[in-house]
């Protein structure tokens, strides 16, 4: 049996390198160096809420495009299976699959991802999503059943979140949407501390405790390397 690797892959580690066959020829991981991936596993081809499921990922195709997201679906069907389904896809649809999808016929990536179920290793993959971000960090992992799909809006807005935390050096609030109030980082020191507690509120940022404040996400300001730095060194 295949060890699942999960144990070895967290939020934040650098997300293993690969080379695959995928329906739209041979890719490695590391080739989308500077964009966001979504590497999202599937139980198998000709299944209905997998369907759905890549349906609903090429509908929004180009709202993942317009982020710089590549989309890499995965499972451990073959490749002729895997274009069959898509063509049978199209169809029905009169749509094309416009990302690749990944035959994993061995296990192998699925494995090495955590992915595989190890009860049935060679004919289901669980229904995964790694949020990869151009330094080819690990930035979220999400698993699902076999009998739900994913939203697809929703990782849509967890990409639009961590964007906007990168971008801004801000956190995000439960049930956050793009233009809301986003959480201003609390300070790191006691003497921030009582500096947050002594100012008195502005316009700039709303704190209903020292460690719990807003900002207006119209006000925010992108922050350079620079910044970051001078951020890191004061922690």
């Amino acid at each position: 049996m295949i060890s699942n690797n999960r144990e070895c892959l967290s939020i934040g580690r650098i997300a293993p390198d690969f080379t695959a066959i995928t329906t739209r020829g041979v890719i490695t991981l590391s080739q989308y160096a500077g964009k966001w991936v979504l590497l999202f596993s599937h139980p198998g081809d000709f299944t209905p809420v997998c369907t759905s499921e890549f349906i609903a990922f090429t509908e929004l195709s180009p709202e993942f495009e317009s982020r710089n997201v590549q989309l890499l679906g995965i499972s451990v069907d073959s490749n002729p299976a895997h274009l069959a389904w898509l063509y049978n896809i199209q169809q029905f649809t009169g749509m094309e699959i416009p990302f690749p999808l990944i035959a994993d016929r061995d296990a192998e990536i699925s494995s090495l991802y955590g992915m595989v179920n190890p009860d049935r290793i060679y004919e289901t993959s669980v229904r995964d999503v790694f949020i990869i971000d151009p330094n080819r960090l690990i930035r979220s992992i999400l698993t699902y059943p076999a009998t739900n799909g994913r939203n697809m809006y929703e990782l849509l807005r967890l990409i639009d979140a961590l964007q906007t935390t990168d971008r801004y050096m801000v956190s995000t609030p439960a049930n956050w949407m793009p233009g809301e109030p986003v959480i201003v980082p609390p300070p790191y020191t006691y003497e921030g501390l009582l500096e947050r507690a002594s100012t008195p509120p502005s316009s700039d940022m709303a704190c209903l405790q020292w460690y719990y404040c807003f900002e207006d996400y119209n006000d925010l300001v992108p922050v350079t390397p620079d910044a970051v730095a001078s951020e890191e060194d004061s922690q």
